[in-house]
């Protein structure tokens, strides 16, 4: 299998396809290729929660561990958590979210009115809006709202309810807090850990071998891959419409869900990081300045083919070829290098000490 190489776009997809489709192990699609022969070992996400590193198929199981272990600590903050996080549907959220700010609101203005203070759980809007959404009742519970079963009014039988005991001044002052706190949640999500990594000048540095992470692909999808080669080539071959030729690359950017991407230095050392396909230019120009010694220095990166990258503008990775790996050159800014040595000065020094300590052979 040829290495990959960003100057050989017919072979780019294959060379990496195969060497996932000719590993996998026989009717179950799990990759059996060696971690220690792939340019990076797969995708990792750090828990904002715990700080603890993850394998993608970790991240959801372990947030929400971390979540409900923070109910000790902060009932009110783990139930907004669970609202935002454990909820796919946000109009779902949202709706729900309007009810329970109604019952906030009616309450604090009308804090001596009993029945305000009194949701019964059979109630139609409460069963179909609010507690279809998982980490309502906690909210609620963890607000004040008691479970009590209660005598229906005019009726010889009992009900479950939540019921507030009546609130001081100072408390519903501090429930209108907590509402706030919960409009304004957001979902916990795992950060992409970008994989940090510095290489020693190499000849290797446009070659990659890409785990089976970095696609969007099942196993099956993978091995019809192979099956297209030949009408790729067939169709390399023909005119096509410029219509025809968009939907062949934006089919091709939604195999990749992350690109990892490599920067040659003017020293020749090598810059590598992990990214998720649809982040902006600007993201990868935030990586390769938060790694330089001198930040603040203007500098310019140039994709494979020449390709000036500019970081004002809102394009993905993906829409600039960069997925699903890619080498590109970095050069500072002409001018500012100019008035630096104009000063007497130089830029010595490209990367952080803390990353040229751990620096790597590209093998």
């Amino acid at each position: 299998i040829r290495p990959f190489k960003n100057s050989d776009p017919v072979l780019t997809h294959f060379s990496l396809t195969n060497c996932i489709y000719l590993n996998l192990f026989k009717g179950s699609g799990v990759p059996q290729k060696d971690l220690s022969c792939f340019s990076v070992s797969g995708v990792f996400f750090i828990c904002p929660l715990t700080g603890k590193t993850l394998r993608k198929t970790e991240r959801e199981m372990h947030i929400k561990e971390a979540i409900l272990m923070r109910f000790s600590e902060d009932a009110i903050e783990a139930s907004i958590m669970m609202i935002h996080t454990f909820n796919k549907d946000k109009e779902k959220v949202k709706a729900a979210l309007d009810i329970i700010s109604k019952y906030v609101e009616n309450i604090c203005k009308n804090p001596t009115e009993e029945k305000y203070r009194k949701i019964k759980l059979s109630n139609k809007v409460f069963q179909e809006k609010v507690s279809v959404i998982e980490g309502s009742r906690e909210y609620l519970q963890a607000l004040g709202f008691e479970s009590t079963t209660l005598q229906v009014d005019g009726k010889d039988r009992t009900e479950e309810f939540l019921v507030l005991p009546a609130q001081e001044s100072e408390a519903l002052e501090q429930l209108k807090v907590h509402l706030e706190r919960l409009q304004k949640g957001e979902p916990v999500r795992a950060k992409l850990d970008r994989q940090t990594q510095v290489f020693r000048p190499s000849k290797h540095a446009t070659h990659f071998e890409l785990p089976p992470d970095f696609y969007n692909l099942t196993a099956e999808e993978l091995k019809r891959e192979q099956q297209l080669k030949s009408e790729i080539v067939e169709r390399n071959t023909m005119l096509r419409t410029k219509a025809m030729r968009e939907k062949d690359e934006q089919r091709e950017r939604r195999k990749y869900n992350y690109a990892l991407l490599r920067v040659r230095l003017p020293d020749e050392n090598i810059l590598q990081g992990t990214f998720l396909a649809w982040e902006r230019v600007a993201a990868l120009y935030q990586f390769v300045r938060d790694s330089l010694e001198n930040g603040w220095q203007p500098f310019e990166l140039m994709a494979p083919g020449g390709q000036k990258l500019k970081e004002e503008e809102e394009l993905a990775l993906n829409e600039c070829n960069l997925a699903p790996a890619a080498l590109l050159t970095f050069s500072w800014d002409a001018a500012v290098q100019a008035d630096i040595a104009a000063a007497g000065g130089k830029t010595a020094v490209l990367l952080k000490a803390a990353l040229l300590e751990n620096i790597k052979t590209l093998s």
